[in-house]
């Protein structure tokens, strides 16, 4: 199976965050993906107004999702990105869905929030309360992760002991001392930690880091992107996948419980 994952830097205008969104979607589809993975928190950022993300968020029959799942009924491909969802007044859910021939097939509300360095997320933005589905595509299930879940390893062995092959991590890394060391520390460690794939994409710009990456279950990065807007492609291999689960067969060399979610 053939991944793309595709990175650029949000603007604060929704429409043409949605017009590079489905330029990507038609780019992937075109080169044979059958899955594009997209960054975090894609309606609207404006490095003036932090809370701009929140107060753009738009239902998940607003216009940005409509223009998406236009271009997503032309083609067979799933796409994965996250926007913000209105709660309560002035609140919302960082939401990632999947997109998949015209409709909603998979959405979860971000269980895990960046109240961290100098930030705190959770001012705005409601925590999620259930671990995500599992999503097929070609044979293989996907996990669904979003950004900061990515510091959480008990997260990623969740997903991976109920059927995950392939962890899949939109993100809005935000730059900061150590952060990119981190970054691709993290991405590595969640693959060996699960034997699992992990597709990461990574928002650019002045405040994000970009990074995109493709990790194979053995840790090994098999595609990468640097600070700037890309689409970049690599491919999912289950006979790597059933290697890497004989050689390092740590799901099945456990000793301890499964994690639970608080």
């Amino acid at each position: 199976m053939y991944v793309a994952v595709g990175q650029f830097a949000v603007t604060p205008v929704w429409q043409e965050n949605a017009r590079t969104c489905i330029s990507f979607m038609a780019q992937a589809a075109r080169q044979g993906a059958a899955l594009l993975v997209l960054p975090e928190a894609l309606l609207a950022r404006d490095d003036h107004d932090p809370d701009l993300s929140v107060k753009s968020a738009q239902p998940l029959d607003g216009g940005f999702l409509q223009i998406l799942l236009d271009e997503s009924a032309r083609n067979r491909l799933t796409t994965v990105l996250t926007v913000h969802v209105p709660t309560t007044p002035d609140r919302a859910a960082n939401t990632l869905v999947v997109l998949r021939e015209g409709r909603i097939i998979g959405q979860y509300a971000k269980l895990h929030l960046y109240d961290a360095f100098t930030v705190q997320e959770s001012r705005l933005v409601d925590p999620g309360r259930q671990v995500p589905p599992l999503i097929e595509v070609e044979g293989l299930k996907l996990g669904l992760m979003t950004c900061y879940d990515l510091r959480f390893p008990e997260m990623a062995l969740n997903l991976a002991l109920t059927g995950a092959d392939v962890l899949i991590l939109p993100a809005a890394w935000v730059k900061g001392p150590l952060k990119e060391h981190h970054w691709a520390t993290l991405l590595t460690a969640r693959a060996l930690d699960t034997t699992c794939y992990v597709v990461a994409a990574g928002e650019c710009g002045t405040k994000n880091i970009g990074q995109s990456r493709v990790i194979d279950p053995l840790g090994v990065t098999i595609a990468a992107a640097a600070e700037a807007p890309v689409l970049i492609m690599a491919e999912i291999n289950p006979e790597r996948l059933a290697l890497a689960r004989r050689q390092l067969p740590v799901l099945h060399n456990r000793r301890f419980a499964p994690p639970q979610l608080l």
